[in-house]
């Protein structure tokens, strides 16, 4: 198996990897990054380029993969919905678009986000509901996860310092409420083992897979 990673710097990026690596099968991995990465295995190439642009992504040879995971985004606090929309809508757009030329009929998962709504008047759901139209568009099979909260239980570290004490302060009550509440709440490894074993199932995809059936596709 060849997997194409979007995302790998971030907190489910890294588990997402975590999962690859770990996975008996041993799938091929290739990060698409925009900062220097640390390669950890003999299994994991990098691509880095300095922007997602589409002449940028044009230039790479993205063929050959079974799957892009496309894990990045960033959290829309202190962004206008304009920045917001860009960073997320956007570069998902011009990915998308570039992994389909190379990949006629390929299978897209991206990670969303729990009541992500193209129609909704809130504005982190509205935009976020807008990305999961666009592997679509792209002409590439997709599934949408739509986690909620998102425990991190592999050692993973956020990039951002705000989050980081975020985690670190609530660790015992995302823990909790994972527990109580397994509808709202996930991990990074039942993510990442969602994913891969969604890739496995092959088609038909389902288009959504909301936050509890996330630890069901996991399971298997």
């Amino acid at each position: 198996m060849n997997i194409l990673l979007v995302g790998a710097t971030g907190l489910v990026g890294q588990g997402v990897l975590r999962v690859l690596l770990q996975d008996p099968g041993e799938p091929q991995v290739t990060v698409l990054v925009r900062r220097p990465f640390p390669v950890a295995s003999p299994r994991v190439r990098v691509m880095q380029v300095a922007e997602f642009s589409t002449a940028a992504l044009e230039r790479l040879d993205l063929g050959g993969f079974d799957a892009c995971l496309y894990c990045a985004g960033p959290l829309p606090l202190l962004l206008s919905e304009q920045a917001y929309r860009e960073a997320t809508v956007g570069v998902l757009e011009r990915v998308s678009s570039a992994f389909a030329r190379a990949n006629a009929g390929g299978y897209l998962v991206y990670v969303s986000g729990a009541a992500a709504d193209a129609g909704s008047r809130w504005m982190p759901l509205r935009v976020k509901g807008q990305a999961e139209q666009v592997p679509g568009r792209a002409g590439l099979a997709s599934t949408c996860l739509r986690p909620g909260g998102i425990r991190p239980t592999q050692g993973e570290r956020s990039p951002h310092r705000t989050r980081r004490v975020i985690y670190g302060l609530g660790m015992p009550v995302l823990a909790l409420a994972e527990k109580l509440m397994p509808g709202s709440f996930t991990t990074t490894e039942a993510v990442g083992r969602c994913m891969l074993a969604l890739v496995r199932a092959g088609a038909p995809y389902p288009p959504i897979v909301e936050n509890r059936q996330i630890s069901a596709f996991a399971a298997r």
